[in-house]
């Protein structure tokens, strides 16, 4: 087969890139377009997307995409994106957006959430849909924008999510794609279709859920206006991908057919779980809780949601504005230097999900559990990271007591791997192997489940070889199990606390 390009759209809740890959003999080979930020804006009505900036840069980085790949003597096969999860829009009938999407950490989410809880109460929410309660669930989302102005809501004619909402942009076709729907907690995970019943319960219109697709379902060619502006003509097609970023990383885990692995794809927010064939929920799954999300083929990526490198990046950006500005590498090497287990915090704890002032959170979190409290850059970055290390532990072992299995390795996604310190933590604090790459597990996962619907590739275990083919993963084994089995006993202490 000659080698064939593909475009990845990859968009974080900070940060986006389009990077071009190209298949050839059983090997992928990324090239990087173009990268940007984009933040949420806060307007009178919440905390939004600022979403026609975020498009002209989705343009511009297709632009750039294709002009790379003219000049190498390729033409692009076809185009997908990948957002975070449970954002969304609401079109009316004539296909124009109704206002601009609401950013997940939106605080209007929260009165929501309590409400719906009160409502069906947590047991039967989640039998109904087997997914993590977290207050930035589109459901919450949905009831908090029904609550906040009705007659919007009922004029929806279509809900799309932040990929299938680009998707619709690129081809004018308006379909949801299955992993990203599986975030919403709208969906029934046995039969990955909309659990309508549930949002009836609410009193919330059913009529705007549209059909929900597989990943590497083509929707069509480019429309002709999108077409002539990044330089195309109609044969590029767009597929999805896996459209949740974490359900693309979890498709390019270079992992075989044993059973004895689980994954952690590691970045802003880090998800540890294990692919299953079939959802499971159960009241162990929900107490812990354990959330079950699509992946491709029909799987079930079972994991949890905690807290990630969040923790770190919001610390990053108090000491920016004191003045000390460290990039990631500098952090974590004044953190290899910081006195181990001086401080230890609860990554779950309320107060570090929200933005801002993150030092001074940890320094109450210390002083209300009478540790000590750090007192330079490196030592709250190492509190950041030993905690997380020990969350991954504690997370392994809830993972393992509710499915009755053991996990010999755990592979690590995304780009919190390029982090060697904590990887070496978290080798030390769960005593297994951690096999860490690629880095690019979320763009690699897009254009191979890319490359699955143009034919080009055959499964997911053709998938899983082609990753494995491509890139040269990096081990490291556990070293100093002791110290961290007597931190962790005290981490475990501090749990809810």
């Amino acid at each position: 087969m000659p080698a064939k390009a593909y475009l990845a759209i990859d968009l974080g809740a900070e940060s986006g890139r389009t990077i071009v890959g190209v298949l050839d003999d059983e090997r992928l080979t990324l090239h990087e377009a173009h990268r940007f930020f984009h933040l949420p804006c806060r307007l009178p009505s919440g905390l939004h997307w600022d979403l026609t900036g975020l498009w002209s840069e989705v343009l511009e980085g297709a632009r750039k995409a294709v002009a790379w790949a003219q000049d190498q003597g390729l033409s692009l096969t076809s185009i997908g994106v990948d957002t975070w999860g449970v954002d969304y829009a609401l079109l009316g009938r004539s296909g124009e957006l109704l206002g601009l999407p609401h950013a997940y950490r939106d605080e209007r989410n929260g009165p929501a959430f309590e409400k719906t809880i009160a409502s069906l109460g947590r047991e039967a929410l989640y039998q109904a849909t087997g997914i993590q309660f977290l207050i930035f669930n589109t459901l919450f989302q949905l009831v908090a924008a029904r609550d906040a102005d009705p007659e919007l809501v009922a004029r929806a004619d279509k809900l799309l999510f932040m990929p299938d909402l680009l998707h619709y942009f690129f081809t004018g076709r308006a379909v949801v794609e299955s992993s990203i729907a599986s975030t919403s907690q709208m969906t029934d995970p046995r039969t990955g279709r909309w659990a309508t019943g549930l949002l009836e319960e609410l009193g919330l219109p059913t009529r705007m859920l549209g059909p929900i697709v597989p990943s590497g379902t083509p929707l069509g060619p480019l429309l002709p206006t999108v077409a002539a502006e990044i330089g195309v003509g109609d044969e590029v097609q767009v597929i999805t991908p896996a459209a949740h970023d974490t359900a693309s990383a979890v498709a390019a885990v270079p992992a075989g057919s044993s059973p004895g692995w689980c994954y952690l794809s590691s970045g802003t927010w880090s998800l540890i779980g294990v692919e299953l064939e079939r959802p499971c929920i159960n009241d162990a799954a929900r107490e812990v809780p354990f959330t079950n999300e699509g992946g491709l083929g029909g799987t079930i990526r079972f994991l949890k949601n905690i807290n990630g490198l969040w923790l770190v990046q919001e610390c990053r950006r108090h000491f920016e504005k004191q003045g000390v500005d460290c990039g990631y590498d500098e952090l974590a090497e004044r953190a290899a230097t910081a006195e181990p287990f001086r401080t230890l915090v609860d990554t779950t704890y309320e107060p570090f999900a929200s933005a801002g002032d993150m030092p001074d959170k940890i320094a109450d979190f210390a002083r209300s559990t009478r540790q000590a409290v750090p007192d330079d850059v490196g030592q709250f970055v190492r509190c950041c990271l030993e905690s997380l290390a020990l969350t991954y532990r504690h997370t392994l072992g809830q993972l393992e007591q509710v499915l009755d299995r053991r996990f010999d390795v755990l592979h690590i996604v995304g780009g919190g791997g390029r982090n060697g310190l904590l990887n070496q933590m978290t080798a030390d604090a769960i005593g297994r192997r951690v096999v860490v790459g690629p880095y690019e597990a979320t763009a690699v996962g897009n254009l191979l489940v890319q490359a699955l619907g143009a034919g080009d590739v055959s499964d997911r275990a053709h998938i899983r070889r082609i990753v494995a083919n491509t890139f040269e993963p990096e081990a490291y084994e556990p070293r100093d199990t002791p110290s961290w089995d007597r931190a962790y006993d005290r981490f475990v202490g501090l749990l809810g606390r």
